[in-house]
Formats: structure tokens, C-alpha cells, sequence
């Protein structure tokens, strides 16, 4: 007996496979929560509960703006073949180019314009200096951009303990509030800032549409999917490997400006201006198959994942790291079932 490569699976065996590792991730994860003396369905039930409350629907919404913006960027460098793993430090330099627009710059109509443009464009420089060290020098992307996320941190740090520390400000490392016309509205008295979750949404489709309904997108599926007949076919790879990249950097640098302007008004120290949104969206965009349109469904269910696992924070005093193991087991039984679901057991005499 041995696995071999399927080269037609049936939906029904794919469904099949996928239901199978969904049932197993809910039974390791039910005794994670046995370990800690919590009853799986009724940890099940705190997990979800946000679900059935208006303001639990609203935090899941804030936390989905970072990660829809953040995951369909990725998606599309993870298509192309750029493994972009400094979505953390593209977010920060958004922040800081917001802040630097609204601290520094003459108030006016244009302000917040001009801060997502300026967010816009440091993340989206900061990818395209890994990029092209890729180009340039062959230098691993993954490595590049991960070291990437540490000079942002140490960056927004030193920002925000010297130059730009609040004038008003004593004990506490952050810059002065922003002006009025530099905030973003929200939808009543929550934290959504509807404005950067309407331009998420519009970036997951019009991402969508551009892979697989322009000649630019298929240039960019034939780079990701074979290399050699790319450069067969003259395209240039370098070229759009950079865009690929500026584009991913220039969405997570939007959701810094997103999550300064929106909900701090003012540029605070890095653990406080993104909960790990850069790397949680690393799991949307995976399980978002190259498609930038999905992640409209996966960005939220990481959302419901971040949210839920405060409540079970509250509820059983559960550390809120459990929320990782519940996205990587989630990821695993994903990644698994994909596998399995393209093999198939033959038996041999």
C-alpha cells in the first residue's frame, strides 16, 4: 500500500478528506481545553458567543480591517512566489507615516488622504527593499523581511520615547493625540473604522479581478506556478516580483494608518498598535489558496478566533496564546486535508 499523486480527485473524496481533519483539529482541540479543566462544548460555546452579541460582532469586525487588508496583500505575494513574512513592520511604518502626516504636516481635508498615501507608500517601499535584495542579490525574502519587522519595532520605539513623545505626555510612550480631521469615523460607538474596512474589502476583490481577469494577473500566476516557463516566455521576473511586493507592503502599511487613525488618534509602542496582525494574516492568506477574494471569509474567521479566545481569557482565565494554537491546529488540519485530498491509496503485490 502506498500514496500516489491523484490526478483527478472527486469533490466527494475532497469533501470527505476536508470534514475528516475539521472533526480531528475540533477533538485535539478539545482536549486542550480538557487539560486546562474546561468543558470542550461549553469552551466551544465561549468561542463562539461573540457571534450572538452586537458588540462581540463589532470587535470581530475591527480585528477583520487589519487582516482583510493585510491577507489579501499577501495572498497575492504568496501567489506570486514572494514570501513576504514582514507584513508586522510594514504596518508600523504605516502607523508612522500616519502619524507623521497628522503630527507634522498642516491640518486641513487632505489629511487623511494624505496619511493613507504616505502609510501606503513606506509600507509598500519597506517590502520593496526585500524585494529587491531578492533580485539584486538572491538574498531569501523570508529572511529578509523578518529581520524587516524588528528594525520597524525598534524604530517606532525610538519615535515615540524621543523625537515624537507627546508634549503633553508623562510616564506613558506615545505621541500627542492626533487632530480631529485626522481620525477616521466609526460606526457608532465601536471601534470599526468603516472607511478602512470599505477599502479592505475593495482590495480583496479588485485583487481578485486583477490575478484572474487581466494580463498582468496572468503574468503573475504563470511567475508563481512555473518559473521556468515564465522566463520562456520573456516575462520579466524581477519586474513583477517588485509590484507584487509593493503592492502587499502598500495594503499592510494601509492597515497601520487603519489602526492609528482609526482607533488609537495617535501613534503608540508597537505592541499596542498591532496585535500580531502581520503574522495572524499570514494564516488568512494561506488558507485563502492564492485567491485574495476568500480571504473575505478567512480574514473573519481569524477575526472570530481573536475575539473568542479573549472571552475564553475572561471566562476561564485561559491564556490568550491559546487563540495561536487554535488558528495553527486550524491551519494544520487545512494544510493536511489539502494534501491528503491529492493523493490516493494504491495497493500493490
Amino acid at each position: 500500500m502506498r500514496l500516489e499523486l491523484d490526478p483527478a480527485p472527486s469533490l466527494g473524496k475532497t469533501l470527505l478528506t476536508y470534514l475528516a481533519f475539521l472533526l480531528l483539529t475540533l477533538l485535539l482541540l478539545g482536549g486542550l481545553f480538557a487539560l486546562y479543566g474546561v468543558p470542550p462544548l461549553r469552551a466551544y460555546g465561549v468561542l463562539l458567543s461573540p457571534l450572538a452579541d452586537p458588540l462581540g460582532l463589532a470587535e470581530i469586525a475591527r480585528r477583520t480591517i487589519p487582516l482583510l487588508l493585510i491577507g489579501a496583500g499577501l495572498t497575492l505575494a504568496f501567489r506570486v512566489g514572494f514570501f513576504n513574512i514582514g507584513a508586522e513592520g510594514q504596518l508600523l511604518l504605516g502607523a508612522v507615516g500616519a502619524a507623521y502626516a497628522a503630527l507634522f504636516l498642516p491640518a486641513g481635508p487632505w489629511t487623511l488622504p494624505l496619511m493613507f498615501l504616505l502609510g501606503g507608500a513606506l509600507g509598500g517601499l519597506w517590502a520593496g527593499v526585500a524585494a529587491w535584495l531578492r533580485v539584486r542579490f538572491g538574498a531569501n525574502e523570508i529572511l529578509t523581511t523578518l529581520m524587516q519587522n524588528y528594525l520597524a519595532y525598534y524604530l517606532v520605539v525610538y519615535l515615540v520615547a524621543g523625537p515624537w513623545k507627546g508634549q503633553f505626555v508623562f510616564g506613558f510612550l506615545y505621541t500627542d493625540r492626533f487632530p480631529e480631521v485626522a481620525r477616521l469615523p466609526r460606526l457608532g460607538d465601536t471601534l470599526v473604522h468603516w472607511p478602512t474596512l470599505l477599502l479592505g474589502v475593495g482590495a480583496a476583490l479588485g485583487l481578485q479581478l486583477l490575478l484572474f481577469r487581466t494580463p498582468l494577473g496572468f503574468s503573475w500566476r504563470v511567475l508563481g506556478e512555473n518559473p521556468s516557463a515564465a522566463r520562456y516566455l520573456g516575462l520579466k521576473e524581477g519586474r513583477f516580483l517588485a509590484l507584487a511586493a509593493l503592492a502587499s507592503g502598500a495594503l499592510s502599511g494601509l492597515a497601520g494608518v487603519g489602526e492609528v487613525a482609526g482607533i488609537h488618534q495617535r501613534l503608540l509602542e508597537p505592541a499596542q498598535i498591532s496585535l500580531g496582525y502581520g503574522f495572524t494574516a499570514i494564516l488568512a492568506a494561506w488558507l485563502a489558496r492564492g485567491r485574495p477574494g476568500l480571504v473575505l471569509l478567512t480574514a473573519p474567521l481569524l477575526g472570530l478566533i481573536l475575539v473568542g479566545g479573549d472571552a475564553l481569557k475572561l471566562a476561564y482565565s485561559m491564556p490568550f496564546r491559546v487563540v495561536d494554537v487554535v488558528a495553527g491546529l486550524l491551519l494544520l488540519g487545512l494544510v493536511g486535508a489539502e494534501a491528503l485530498a491529492r493523493h490516493r491509496l494504491v495497493w500493490r503485490r
